[in-house]
């Protein structure tokens, strides 16, 4: 196999950079859509729970009323 010029090598540095920092950046927006998918997800299990309470709290409501 023939060796790379350093021409060759030269032009590749760049793109290897390049292919680098997408990479990071990809690592970061993944990390931040986790970070994003984590609270979503808590403020989706809060607010079901103060649904719920109230439901209860109606459903007890009614039956006080009722009798």
């Amino acid at each position: 196999m023939a060796a790379k010029t350093s021409e060759a090598r030269s032009s590749e540095a760049p793109n290897r950079a390049e292919a680098s920092l997408k990479k990071e950046e990809r690592a970061r927006d993944g990390a931040k859509a986790m970070v994003e998918y984590q609270q979503n997800a808590k403020l989706v299990r809060e607010r079901m729970a103060q649904l719920r309470a109230l439901r209860l709290a109606k459903v007890a409501a009614d039956k006080r009323a009722k009798g």
